[in-house]
């Protein structure tokens, strides 16, 4: 497969010419390094151990102003962190350093946040509108900037099937284009490799790896919920009736977060105006529903039986949140969840713009959508005003429009950047 235009080469494309530095974070096979190869005159792959010696041994190769330099998974060598930092310091020029990693700083030990010199942006798998299968009619950052009455308009063939496709077949790009057996393959050896190799990687030593597969599926059962983690923990009882300690599924967490694998979505609370007490709980989030499916054992065709069904609306809603944080770093956005203490209001993703207006999200596993369905979004905006920039419902629909009290209706295969 060529490569396909990702959302964040859009945040590329404005903040190179300004930055000196850019680290794309995001779990391994995302496509990182494909994205900054592109832009890259020199680079080094810090996991072939042959390119770390050399950098190790001669970090005066990162000197000079020639070209954009890629340190690529800069955490198998941390101290080019710092280096690069310092280079910063002396006055780098701007597009001088890409950086991409697949585990946070954190599990670095020892070197500087590097806040202020090394600007982060996080990458996640494909979104739908990024793997060139239907063409986006409907624009989030126009969204964003409108008055609500950015343009909805377009049609699409997609059903619920097409959906849960497209869910099984995974956006990490290495993955996307297998036919559906290999990728079930290689979703499942993903998974293991995380047990086997990256989690000793970052310091976390698995000694009963049954336990933590169990966990992970226990996970992604819940995935789009707040489920609390003690329920979570609970539901990884095994059949001899044993159970983690709450110490090592609180380094599970940790351990999984570093490396990107787990994508919560965090609440969201209002600055300007209060809503009441809000649930400060995460959605949690796989970083692939397609890994969800696959820990849960299921694949496209058990989604849309009866064993899967109770699966479908939260996994469609882990497809919708993959493509709508993808269109959130272009524009410059962050996501998050609102739901009320009592739980009688619920709004299931705010897309928070940098001028702090927002559009709220409701994802709907249904191809139409009634007065019962808007509720919360029209408490939202009667809630916030004029801070309210646009309200959508993604929808497995064929066609894009307006409702006549001013939401919009997309199916999720038109919402694009």
């Amino acid at each position: 497969m060529g490569y396909r235009r990702r959302s964040l080469d859009s945040s590329l494309d404005a903040l190179m010419p300004s930055l000196p530095a850019i680290a794309i974070d995001g779990a391994k096979g995302v496509g990182k390094s494909a994205t900054a190869l592109r832009r890259a005159s020199r680079a080094y792959l810090l996991d072939d151990p042959a390119q770390r010696e050399l950098l190790a041994s001669d970090p005066s190769l990162l000197n000079g102003d020639q070209g954009t330099v890629l340190l690529d998974e800069w955490q198998w060598l941390p101290e080019v962190w710092d280096v690069v930092r310092r280079r910063v310091d002396s006055g780098a020029r701007p597009g001088r350093f890409l950086l991409t990693g697949s585990a946070s700083e954190s599990a670095a030990q020892g070197t500087h946040s590097g806040a202020g010199r090394i600007v982060s942006l996080r990458m996640r798998p494909m979104a739908v509108h990024e793997r060139g299968v239907v063409e986006p009619t409907v624009s989030l950052a126009a969204m964003m900037d409108g008055e609500g009455d950015a343009k909805v308009t377009g049609m699409t063939d997609w059903t619920t099937s097409d959906y849960a496709e497209a869910l099984s077949r995974s956006g990490f790009p290495g993955v996307m284009g297998a036919e559906a057996r290999a990728g079930r393959v290689l979703l499942d050896s993903y998974l293991l490799r995380i047990i086997d190799r990256d989690l000793p990687e970052v310091g976390l030593k698995v000694r009963r790896p049954e336990v933590l597969r169990r966990w992970i599926a226990a996970y992604a059962a819940a995935s789009s919920s707040t489920t609390a983690y003690a329920k979570i923990m609970d539901a990884t009882t095994g059949g001899d009736g044993t159970q983690p300690a709450k110490t090592t599924t609180i380094a599970y967490r940790e351990h999984l977060t570093q490396l990107w694998v787990l994508d919560p979505v965090p609440a969201w609370e209002p600055v300007r105006i209060s809503l009441g007490r809000l649930q400060q709980a995460p959605k949690h989030q796989l970083v692939d529903p397609a890994l969800a499916l696959r820990a849960l054992g299921m694949s496209a065709k058990t989604l849309m039986g009866p064993r899967g069904a109770h699966m479908a609306g939260p996994l469609f809603e882990s497809l919708a949140t993959l493509s709508v944080r993808a269109s959130a770093t272009a524009a410059d956005a962050h996501v998050g969840h609102l739901r009320t203490r009592n739980g009688d209001r619920e709004v299931d993703l705010i897309v928070e713009g940098p001028d702090g207006r927002i559009v709220g999200i409701e994802v709907k596993l249904a191809r139409s959508v009634d007065d019962h369905d808007v509720r919360h979004l029209l408490w939202l905006r009667e809630k916030l005003g004029d801070d309210v920039a646009d309200l959508v419902v993604l929808t497995t629909g064929p066609e894009a429009y307006r409702r006549a009290d001013g939401v919009a209706v997309v199916p999720l295969a038109l919402l694009g950047d």
